[in-house]
C-alpha cells in the first residue's frame, strides 16, 4: 500500500501567501469593480531593462540558427554566466569565490528550500522569528521540525531566534542548549519581512559562532542589491572565515525583475564541510540529479545584467523601488504608524495600530482602503502585531495606497 508523506500533515494550512490570494479573490467577488491595490506579494512591477531584452532577443535568434543552437544547459550553469558572477558580486569586493563554486539556479526560492536535502534530518536548524516561510516549511516536509504546536505557533524542535525593535530585528546570537548549537543557521540580509539589516562586524559575529560550533550558515542575499549604507555587507564572504561555515543564495528576481524569468544562483565554498564531508560534490551531485539547468536564453539574460548598461538600467529601477519605500515609510511615520525598513530593502515592517492582531489588521485593511499587504504573524510568532508592506508597486498605486491607509484611519 502507499504511504503518503506524514510530515506535509504538520504544515499548518496553506502557504502564506496563497492563503492571502484566495482571501483577495474572495473579497473582490464579493465587491465586483472594487479597486484593489496590491503591497503584499514581492512581485515587481517595472519591465524587464532595456540591455536585457535585446540580450534575450539575440539569444533567442541564436536558437534558431543550426550553428548558435543550445539544448540542455550544463546542469551547473553555463561558464560565461559563472564567470561574471563570480567577477562582479565576489571578487569585486574582496570575497574569495571561483566560478566554479557558484551554481545556477531558477531562483533563490528553491534554493534555499532544497538545499536541506544535503544534510542529514537529524540536523537542528535555528531561524530568525519573524521568518520568510520557505525555510521552515522545507524542514517540516523533510522531518526536521517534529509536531507544530498551533498554540505556540511554532515548531518544537525548530530554534526561534526572536527578531524585535529591542534588537533591531537582527537576532542574538543563539545560547547551546546542553552544550550543543543548532547545526543550521538560516539568515536572511536585508531582511524578508523586517527590511532590517545586519552590519559586517555583527555578521562577523555569526561566522565566528558558526566556526567555533560546526555550524553551516544559510545566508539569503537576495536582496542585497538594495543596500545603501556602507556598513552593511552584500555578501557573508565579505567576513573571515565564511568559506568555512556558510552557503550563499542570490536570486535576480528582484534585482534585476526577473520573477517571470525566473534566475538564481548558491554558491557552496569547495573546502565547506559537514561533520568531515565535503558539501560542494553533494549539492553538485543533487543539481545534477534533479535539475536539468536554467534556459540558455534566461542565462544570457542574467549575463546582461553585469553589462555596464545593464547595471545601470537595474541601479536605475531599484531607485524607483526605493522612492517607494521612501514614500511608504515616510507616509506611515506621518500618519502616527511605527514602522521600521524600507532604506536597505524594499519592505517595510509596521506595528499593527490598537494591538490588532495581524489578519485583523488585513481584513481592516482590505476592507476599508483596498490595499493588501502581508500579516505578521504568518512570518512566525514574533511577528504577530506586525505588518509587511511591499515597494514594488508603481509610483502611483504606492502614493494612492498610503493616502488610502491614512483616511482609513
Amino acid at each position: 500500500m502507499a504511504k503518503a508523506n506524514q510530515n506535509y500533515l504538520q504544515l499548518p494550512g496553506n502557504y502564506l501567501f496563497s492563503t492571502i490570494a484566495q482571501k483577495v479573490r474572495e473579497y473582490q467577488e464579493s465587491h465586483p469593480g472594487t479597486e484593489v491595490i496590491r503591497l503584499g506579494i514581492g512581485d515587481v512591477t517595472q519591465p524587464i531593462a532595456p540591455e536585457i531584452i535585446r540580450a534575450l532577443h539575440s539569444a533567442v535568434d541564436e536558437m534558431g540558427q543550426a550553428d548558435t543552437f543550445r539544448g540542455y544547459a550544463p546542469d551547473l550553469g553555463y561558464d560565461f554566466l559563472r564567470e561574471t558572477i563570480a567577477e562582479y558580486d565576489f571578487r569585486s569586493r574582496g570575497c574569495d569565490i571561483s566560478a566554479d563554486e557558484i551554481f545556477i539556479s531558477d531562483g533563490a526560492k528553491c534554493d534555499c528550500s532544497n538545499i536541506q536535502e544535503i544534510f542529514s534530518t537529524d540536523n537542528t536548524i535555528a531561524v530568525c522569528d519573524p521568518v520568510y516561510p520557505v525555510y521552515v516549511d522545507s524542514n517540516v516536509m523533510a522531518g526536521r521540525t517534529g509536531p507544530y504546536d498551533a498554540a505556540a505557533g511554532c515548531y518544537r524542535d525548530v530554534v526561534y531566534m526572536p527578531c524585535t525593535a529591542d534588537n533591531g530585528f537582527a537576532p542574538e546570537l543563539p545560547k547551546p542548549s546542553d552544550g550543543k548549537a543548532p547545526d543550521l543557521i538560516y539568515l536572511c540580509f536585508p531582511n524578508n519581512p523586517t527590511g532590517a539589516v545586519m552590519t559586517k562586524d555583527r555578521l562577523q559575529e555569526w561566522v565566528d559562532y558558526a566556526n567555533r560550533h560546526g555550524s553551516i550558515i544559510l545566508y539569503d542575499a537576495a536582496y542585497e542589491a538594495f543596500i545603501s549604507e556602507d556598513k552593511v555587507p552584500h555578501s557573508i564572504y565579505e567576513c573571515e572565515g565564511a568559506r568555512g561555515c556558510a552557503i550563499e543564495f542570490r536570486s535576480f528576481s528582484k534585482t534585476a525583475g526577473f520573477t517571470g524569468l525566473r534566475l538564481g544562483f548558491t554558491v557552496i565554498p569547495k573546502d565547506l564541510e559537514a561533520d568531515g564531508v565535503r558539501l560542494h560534490p553533494l549539492w553538485a551531485r543533487r543539481h545534477g540529479t534533479k535539475y536539468n539547468g536554467a534556459p540558455y536564453i534566461i542565462q544570457r539574460a542574467g549575463q546582461a545584467a553585469y553589462s555596464e548598461r545593464g547595471r545601470q538600467q537595474i541601479r536605475d529601477q531599484i531607485a524607483y523601488y526605493m522612492r517607494n519605500a521612501k514614500c511608504i515609510l515616510e507616509g506611515l511615520r506621518g500618519a502616527g504608524y511605527e514602522v521600521y525598513g524600507g532604506v536597505n530593502a524594499p519592505y517595510i515592517w509596521l506595528r499593527t495600530p490598537d494591538d490588532m492582531t495581524s489578519w485583523a489588521f488585513f481584513d481592516s485593511l482590505l476592507e476599508k482602503a483596498n490595499v493588501v499587504g502581508t500579516p505578521g504573524s504568518g512570518f512566525g510568532p514574533a511577528g504577530e502585531h506586525f505588518f509587511r508592506l511591499t515597494a514594488f508597486g508603481t509610483i502611483e498605486n504606492t502614493l494612492r495606497a498610503i493616502d488610502r491607509i491614512r483616511q482609513s484611519m
